[in-house]
């Protein structure tokens, strides 16, 4: 069950409530009767490691790899444009 936070807007009493999703949202302050209100934070969500990025499940031509076991060729392997549009997401 998530847990939710409200706030009283009359006497700014705050308590966390566990609640389903199919309840209600509280509306009255246990403290004074007055009216409550959800408040919301950023989610402490955190990604590390590799998959979390376009690139990272790519394979082929686009991957560095490629580009630096051929070095012969020095005219046309320019990496610019892919780390630019890499970049725009």
């Amino acid at each position: 069950m998530p847990t939710y936070q409200y706030a009283c807007t009359e006497c700014g009493h705050a308590f966390d409530q566990f609640q389903s999703f199919s309840e209600a949202s509280l509306t009255e302050c246990p403290e004074c009767s007055g009216k409550l209100r959800k408040v919301f934070s950023a989610a402490g969500v955190v990604f590390k490691g590799s998959g979390f990025y376009r690139t990272d499940s790519r394979s082929g031509s686009g991957s560095t790899n490629s580009n630096t076991s051929d070095s012969s060729s020095s005219s046309t392997s320019s990496p610019a444009p892919a780390a630019a549009s890499s970049s725009s997401d």
